[in-house]
Formats: C-alpha cells, sequence, structure tokens
C-alpha cells in the first residue's frame, strides 16, 4: 500500500502524522511512503531523516492526494484538502465530525473511508487514539489558563499557586476524564485551590481517591457549577461525549456571576465546546473576551508542543495503521471491533450513530458496509 503524509495546514499546527520511525515500520512491512517536503519540520524532523528510512518526498500536497491509498494526517482535512480526497481512499485523522457539518458533508460527497482516531475504543471503553492528547491538552490547559489569568493577557492578575500569605487561585475543572485529571494534576502541582465536578460514581471515586485532600470532587450537578463557576479564577471544560458534541453546562447567563478578568479554557472545542460562549480560536490568537470573561478555545492546543504530540501519537496509532495497510481497511476493521468503532464515514454513508444523530444523517452501521 501506498502511504501519504501531506504537510498540516490548519493554522499554527506543527504535528506531523507519521514520524520517521514509524515510517521505517511501513517500510519494514512492505509498503511505500510518500511525505511532502517539510511536513515533520515543526518536530524537527527534516526531509532528509524520512529519506533516510526509504520515504519519497513530494513538492506537492495534491500529488500525494492523487497517489496515496491511505492518507495518514493528524487534524481533520481543511477544505482545500476534502477537494483532494477521492473515492475509496482511506483517510486515518482526527475528525471531530459533530460540530462540523460542512466538513461532515464534504467527506460524504468524497466517498472515502474516513477513520476517526477519536472514535477507536479499547477492551475497557476507553478511547487510547484519543488519550495522549487527551492528556497534553489536560496539562496545557492550566499552563494557558495560568497565562491567560496575567493582567497583560486581560485576567485577575492572579498567581495560581498564590504565595505565602496570599491564597491561591480558585480552579475548577469539569469533567473528571482523562483531560480533567491531567489538568487537576497539573493545578494541583501549582498549589492551586482545585475542584473537579463529575457525574460518574466511580470516576468521583477515583478521583477522591487519588487526589485525597490536595483537590476537592463533587458531583456535577447545575447548581454545583453554577455555584462553583461564580466563584472561580479559572474553569477548565473537559467533557466529552464520545463523537457527538459537547454539552453546553456553562451558559451565558453564568457568565454574569463571574469575576471579570476570570479565565475559561474549553478543550471541548474540538467538539463544539462546553461553554455557551465558546468559538473555536486558533494559537495565533487564543483568547477573547465575553463580559469581561476571557475566553481560550484553541482547537488543536497539542499543536504548540508539536514534538512530544507527534511521538505520543503515533505510539497509538502505529499499529492500527499498519494493520490497515497490511490487511486492507475491510479486513483490517472485520478482525479489529475497536478500530471498526473509528469508522466515521464509509462510501457516502455516516457509519457514526452519534454525527448521524448530530447532523441528521441516516445511520448505517460499519458492520453493514463492511457486509457489503
Amino acid at each position: 500500500m501506498l502511504l501519504g503524509v501531506p504537510k498540516e495546514i490548519k493554522i499554527h499546527e506543527y504535528r506531523v502524522g507519521l514520524t520517521p520511525d514509524s515510517v521505517a515500520e511501513f517500510i519494514r512491512n512492505g509498503h511505500q511512503v510518500i511525505v511532502e517536503t517539510s511536513a515533520g519540520i515543526g518536530i524537527g524532523a527534516e526531509d532528509k531523516d524520512y529519506l533516510a528510512v526509504g520515504a519519497e518526498i513530494s513538492n506537492s500536497a495534491a500529488e500525494i492526494f492523487a497517489r496515496a491509498d491511505m492518507i495518514v494526517k493528524v487534524k481533520e482535512p481543511q477544505k482545500a484538502e476534502r477537494k483532494l480526497l477521492r473515492e475509496g481512499q482511506i483517510l486515518y485523522t482526527y475528525l471531530h465530525l459533530a460540530p462540523d457539518p460542512d466538513q461532515t458533508q464534504d467527506l460524504v460527497d468524497s466517498g472515502a473511508v474516513c477513520i476517526a482516531y477519536e472514535t477507536v475504543t479499547d477492551a475497557q471503553g476507553g478511547l487510547p487514539l484519543l488519550k495522549p492528547m487527551s492528556q497534553v491538552a489536560g496539562r496545557m490547559s492550566i499552563q494557558a489558563g495560568a497565562a491567560a489569568l496575567e493582567k497583560e493577557h486581560g485576567g485577575l492578575g492572579i498567581l495560581l499557586g498564590g504565595v505565602p500569605g496570599v491564597q491561591p487561585g480558585k480552579v475548577v475543572i469539569i469533567g473528571g476524564g482523562v483531560v480533567g485529571f491531567n489538568a487537576a494534576q497539573m493545578a494541583v502541582g501549582l498549589h492551586a485551590d482545585v475542584t473537579i465536578l463529575d457525574r460518574n460514581p466511580a470516576t468521583l471515586e477515583r478521583l477522591s481517591n487519588h487526589f485525597e485532600a490536595s483537590a476537592k470532587v463533587v458531583y456535577s450537578s447545575k447548581s454545583a457549577v453554577e455555584n462553583l463557576v461564580a466563584q472561580a479564577d479559572l474553569v477548565i471544560g473537559a467533557v466529552l461525549i464520545p463523537g457527538a458534541a459537547a454539552p453546553k453546562l456553562v451558559t451565558r447567563e453564568m457568565l454574569c456571576t463571574m469575576q471579570k478578568g476570570a479565565v475559561l479554557v474549553d478543550v471541548s472545542i474540538d467538539q463544539g465546546g462546553c461553554f455557551a460562549t465558546s468559538i473555536a480560536t486558533t494559537h495565533a490568537n487564543p483568547t477573547y473576551l465575553v463580559d469581561g470573561i476571557v475566553h481560550y478555545c484553541v482547537a488543536n492546543m497539542p499543536g504548540a508542543v508539536a514534538r512530544t504530540s507527534t511521538y505520543a501519537l503515533n505510539n497509538v496509532t502505529l499499529q492500527h495503521a499498519i494493520a490497515i495497510a497490511n490487511k486492507g481497511w475491510q479486513q483490517a476493521l472485520s478482525d479489529d471491533p475497536h478500530l471498526k468503532n473509528g469508522l466515521n464515514i464509509c462510501a457516502g454513508k455516516v457509519t457514526c450513530e452519534a454525527v448521524a444523530h448530530d447532523l441528521g444523517y441516516n445511520h448505517v452501521p460499519a458492520s453493514q458496509v463492511l457486509a457489503n
């Protein structure tokens, strides 16, 4: 199989679909890889590094899309890239379709086989291909929030950890999954006053046992969210419903109860955001104000730490990609029900139930597509 690795074109996205080490694995398995020139520069991988392991280098993204049997990316294909996809071509990347009707329609129209990292599952019910980027984003959310709290950036002028004689900043984390847990670890490490909200009893128990007295763990009722958001200096949105649009848990009305200069960091923005006032931003212009509240809603947070993120991502995506290349997508998905859950769109049909529900498409189960 010929795999294609185009350079990411989303604003300030420095990750790359395959590292040179990953390319070498495909070559050892008898496949060919074509990489767009400078695709790996953001992680310190030069064209010569890809050539050294047997890849071909192309100056043209259009050539890569035209020739490759499978496109391996990081972020969802941008509009210009979606025009280059063709019927039967495999797209293996993050998609986050539920809040993005334009992308969904373009992928349906392309006839491509679209496998989304974020809906591939594991035997424990987790999302192993999403997990490393959730870990990165969770940790980065505290860094980003701490910077946004600085007066220069429109914040309250609060140091999260405080100093002797001055109270630390109050951090409220909505969602106790991978993002929320990693955000809490960072915030606790800075000696902030941390509260984590979640609705799952098992999650609440796990968080409570882990953090003990260093963080408060609270059941996420509407009144609890309202009360805690009103007191917070920094709120982290860390809510995820796999494949579906994120619920809006912080309303516009709640903003009026917050201190001017408080900060909202919406890590759920890839799935539409969990704050009613969230609008996706980029690393070029990451924040904006609504009612005096600073919003940080960068949709590709891990792209800022591209080297760490790319290697962490390849650690979990490579095994499935090699299976697809070795067996073909139909056999690979038939053999692995967890990989099959990653199939979101195939030959013009929406195979992810959450995406179909949120965007009004007829849901065609992946098993039905594979049976044809």
